[in-house]
């Protein structure tokens, strides 16, 4: 299971999920949902059904679902994977995940993935090189 925003899909998605793939033969992919996004302040270019669509569509993918808006173990409950591979970027500490996810009676894996392309490959970057050009 992976989780993320997934807004202006690119390469370095892609390359996340292929990571996320070698740790087992079934991955879920997770995508945040707008309202978290909107109180975070974040700028979307699709919503979330959209983002949904989009990812479905990846052969790579077996399943996709939007989380639950304020408690992202639910649907951790609710899939009961066997590892978690967290983006290089996540914001979440692997150690303080391990310990909510164990005091809800889970005991995934975690897997930190790894970064491609950064200086090219980044949804940041991406939406600020599409915003130069309105």
């Amino acid at each position: 299971m992976c989780f993320g925003t997934f807004d202006l899909l690119h390469l370095g998605h892609l390359n996340y999920f292929k990571q996320a793939k070698t740790y087992g033969d079934y991955l879920v992919v997770v995508l945040a949902r707008d309202k978290t996004k909107q109180e975070q302040q974040k700028e979307m270019v699709f919503t979330e059904e959209e983002r949904l669509e989009l990812i479905k569509n990846l052969k790579l993918v077996d399943e996709a679902v939007l989380g639950y808006y304020h408690d992202f173990l639910k649907i951790v409950q609710k899939h009961q994977p066997q590892v978690i591979c967290l983006g290089y970027d996540h914001q979440i500490n692997e150690s303080e995940l391990a310990e909510k996810l164990t005091a809800s009676g889970l005991n995934p894996i975690i897997k930190r993935m790894e970064p491609y392309h950064v200086q090219k490959h980044k949804s940041t970057l991406l939406k600020e090189k599409i915003l130069k050009f309105n």
